[in-house]
């Protein structure tokens, strides 16, 4: 009795917890803009990327680890400064906010993370559209925008566009673990065991408007770890349109 009563909440707790459909690496233009534009007098403001590491216990829940942040922080800002050099004086590092700058650029990280989600479930799978999405969104209109308020961010009225960074990452607990194992092995249902996204975009600062992004749930690299950082941020920064300036080709 005992033993069937474990089966039938191994069965429920595995399809509660199975995978999603995992996304593949996705990026985009915005329609309307001329990329050819963009050249090595453009000013790039580069804003501290929200960062968010931490375990993914048993039931799946996001638990916070400090240590684990403060390591992704200082590798994925080392990987970053590695980009600043293929690109040349066109990336430019942000006014550190403080007070109530701080707060408005806290609020449109929040808010780039949560549109870039959006923009991966409607916009790049298209039977999910959004719809007020499905007339302007096909497969060639790209069309989402965090706003005119992005001009009030700190440093906007000494550049022309923002690029905007947000990692999250959790890593499965020994729990976790445990349990994708047994629901494998007990009822054959897969359950995730992490969860790795990604969001990098380029942000007209006078109108809000979102001109290139490359978006994925499930990006690669350990970002405590030096190469996984690298690893990261390279992928993050695929097919950026700005012209590389030091002759390193592609990366």
């Amino acid at each position: 009795m005992l033993l069937s009563r474990l089966f039938v909440f191994l069965g429920m707790a595995a399809l509660l917890l199975a995978s999603p459909v995992s996304a593949q690496e996705r990026g985009a233009v915005r329609h309307d803009f001329d990329f050819s534009t963009l050249g090595t007098d453009t000013r790039i403001l580069v804003f501290r990327p929200r960062i968010k590491v931490g375990e993914q216990s048993t039931g799946g829940m996001f638990e916070p680890r400090a240590d684990w942040t403060e390591l992704a922080r200082e590798n994925i800002g080392s990987a970053l400064d590695v980009q600043r050099r293929r690109y040349g004086s066109s990336l430019i590092d942000a006014p550190e906010p403080i007070g109530e700058d701080a707060r408005l650029v806290d609020e449109y990280l929040a808010l780039f993370s949560a549109v870039s989600n959006s923009i991966i479930t409607y916009q790049f799978f298209r039977g999910d559209r959004l719809e007020t999405k499905k007339a302007d969104n096909r497969e060639d209109v790209f069309d989402w925008s965090l706003g005119p308020g992005v001009a009030e961010l700190p440093g906007a009225d000494q550049a022309d566009y923002a690029l905007f960074i947000s990692t999250e990452d959790h890593y499965g607990s020994t729990g976790r673990k445990a349990l994708q194992i047994l629901a494998a092995v007990t009822v054959g249902v897969g359950v995730t065991s992490g969860v790795h996204s990604g969001y990098a975009a380029l942000i007209d600062l006078k109108t809000g408007n979102i001109l290139w992004i490359n978006a994925d749930f499930q990006m690669g690299g350990d970002v405590r770890e030096a190469d996984g950082a690298e690893k990261r941020v390279r992928q993050l920064f695929e097919d950026f349109p700005l012209p590389v300036t030091d002759g390193s080709g592609e990366q």
